[in-house]
């Protein structure tokens, strides 16, 4: 009988109490480890909601949260409510996360020459029939944090629009950039066009605090940095 129920279904939760609501608009380090098992579980059943589910799986030992890094799909699935699929989710979670915690960071590759980002992409970029426009998003040491495609075909500045230029380069918290893209034809002399895009940039990143640090175009083979031709 449901009045006589004493723990609420998730759905009948308030809207930011929820889980994966509250994941969402807070971020996942602002739950409990209750919350963040019953987002795995997902859904519980008629009787009981999946925070309940995970709460249970956390009372199975003194340890709480720790004895899930050892534990066997099959300890999980004889608590009523749980099932295989839901025990091997939660179980292949946490092997993701040793196997996170544990691999070593790849060495980030620092950029102190227009000539070493150049040897990034001529090889790939000197082939391709379409003009490819690239942003290289760095950190305060100058090492790549990534490598963004920002738009396929002629370039022109309705393509390469400052907003999507800069839009991750935000949300990675990136100190400053390297634009790159190529000219199909093998000739990678600067237009007006990539001129005027690139003082866009410059003066875009300048309100945003990411500077623009060079612009390459690549060739068949060659490259052209618009910061040594003095264009920026």
């Amino acid at each position: 009988m449901n009045h006589m129920r004493k723990t609420a279904m998730i759905k009948e939760l308030p809207y930011e109490e929820r889980p994966r609501e509250k994941l969402i608009q807070c971020g996942a380090e602002t739950l409990s480890n209750t919350e963040l098992l019953a987002i795995l579980i997902g859904t519980g059943t008629k009787e009981v909601s999946a925070i309940m589910l995970a709460n249970r799986i956390l009372a199975l030992e003194g340890e709480g949260i720790s004895y899930l890094t050892n534990c066997l799909p099959e300890e999980l699935s004889d608590i009523p409510g749980m099932g295989m699929a839901k025990s091997c989710q939660i179980i292949a979670a946490i092997e993701l996360g040793k196997r996170i915690a544990t691999k070593p960071k790849e060495k980030k590759i620092n950029i102190k020459s227009p000539e070493e980002v150049a040897s990034l992409f001529i090889e790939e970029m000197r082939y391709l029939k379409k003009e490819y426009f690239r942003v290289l998003l760095l950190n305060t040491k100058n090492e790549i944090i990534m490598i963004e495609n920002i738009s396929i075909g002629n370039l022109n500045s309705s393509v390469v629009h400052p907003r999507e230029v800069f839009c991750t380069a935000i949300k990675k918290s990136a100190c400053s950039m390297i634009a790159v893209h190529n000219h199909p034809s093998g000739n990678p002399m600067p237009s007006q066009t990539d001129i005027e895009i690139t003082r866009r940039l410059v003066e875009a990143g300048e309100l945003l605090g990411i500077k623009v640090l060079d612009h390459l175009i690549i060739g068949d083979g060659i490259y052209v940095s618009l910061k040594e031709k003095m264009l920026l």
